[in-house]
């Protein structure tokens, strides 16, 4: 990928195949100290109000640099390093490549919190590694004063939902969710009547005195593709039809219609939905409905096959994040006879990790 010049206008050259840069887009991309303020970054004029058609004047490619004189009197020295970056979409989160994993998974994913832990590599590898299997276990985070809201917030920002800044995980009397009891949970992910269901959940054990309460993970994409591959028109079916995802308590109504298996634009794996509870499939003719319930049925086999499932003990200290757009989550039964379990649970989105992600890179130049 190269910049030339031709003629008084500025070609992206990629293999061979040239396209012209318009004059206003390098007109944005003034950064002297005259246009962009140092210390934000941000643009001190709005190229909305330049009325002017504008035309490049004269334009010079030396070292590495672009030099253009614009018809309004504007001069810009443009890296063409960074010219190259912006045509090559260069979010590498984006393409951080998922690896699919099932019950033979071995790589505990775990990494061990120390302080000052948010500004060090350790935590840019432990991101990585969040994007590429949907987990990461911190061990030895401090448990005192809800310390889960500070680990939070050194990644992102919390978000907040109508259970709180976070919530306690942990059995009691009249609840408003069955996380707040001993029974065993079903993998599923959370808070699929949302709009938008948040992106990460983060869960910190604080106490775990019983035998049971195993956590468990299975890997939505890895199952998802194992059903597209085995019965594609379950998997049809299931990222084509909306259902109705509801939940209500004394104080709230939360509802939104989503599919089970939610593509992108290219119609690859974005996201899933599913937790039995709570879903309501809509009104369609019989044959359409025979099919969706059989295709519902298979996946819930899927989620729940010991072939797909990881099971672990989170010991006090733990904390497990995970991304509730791909992977499902449950626990096993235990007694509260035998002592106590409690953790505590909270919420961010992608543009916590994202930006954490992209900051630690540019401060490392990884």
């Amino acid at each position: 990928m190269k910049i030339k010049l031709n003629d008084n206008k500025v070609f992206f050259d990629d293999n061979g195949i040239k396209k012209e840069i318009h004059p206003f887009w390098l007109r944005e991309r003034i950064n002297s100290e005259d246009y962009v303020d140092k210390s934000t970054q941000q643009r001190l004029f709005d190229p909305t109000k330049i009325q002017k058609k504008i035309k490049i004047e004269s334009i010079n490619l030396i070292d590495g640099f672009l030099e253009v004189k614009f018809n309004d009197g504007a001069f810009a020295k443009l890296s063409t390093q960074d010219i190259i970056k912006e045509f090559k979409n260069n979010n590498f989160v984006k393409f951080i490549k998922k690896e699919k994993w099932d019950s033979s998974f071995k790589n505990e994913n775990t990494i061990k919190y120390e302080d000052n832990f948010f500004e060090k590599k350790e935590m840019y590898h432990a991101l990585i590694n969040f994007y590429k299997y949907g987990f990461i276990i911190f061990k030895n985070v401090p448990t005192k004063n809800n310390f889960l809201v500070n680990f939070a917030n050194s990644i992102g920002s919390v978000r907040r939902t109508n259970f709180g800044e976070f919530f306690n995980v942990r059995s009691k009397p009249n609840p408003n969710d069955l996380a707040y009891t001993s029974l065993p949970l079903a993998p599923h992910t959370d808070n699929p009547y949302r709009n938008p269901v948040p992106c990460i959940q983060i869960l910190h054990c604080i106490e775990n005195e019983v035998s049971g309460g195993f956590s468990t993970l299975v890997d939505g994409f890895t199952v998802t593709e194992r059903l597209k591959k085995d019965f594609p028109e379950y998997y049809k079916i299931l990222s084509e039809t909306k259902v109705r995802f509801q939940f209500v308590d004394k104080t709230v109504v939360l509802e939104d219609w989503a599919e089970m298996i939610k593509l992108d634009e290219k119609g690859e794996f974005k996201q899933v939905r599913f937790s039995p509870r709570l879903d309501f499939v809509p009104l369609m003719d019989s044959e359409k409905l025979e099919t969706y319930y059989a295709a519902r049925k298979k996946i819930s086999e899927y989620y729940n096959s010991g072939k797909f499932r990881i099971e672990f003990k989170l010991l006090p200290g733990d904390l497990l994040m995970m991304d509730n757009y791909r992977l499902l989550h449950g626990r096993t039964t235990f007694d509260t006879n035998e002592g106590k379990r409690f953790l505590q649970g909270c919420y961010i989105d992608y543009d916590s990790t994202e930006g954490k992600l992209k900051h630690l890179k540019r401060k490392f130049n990884l």
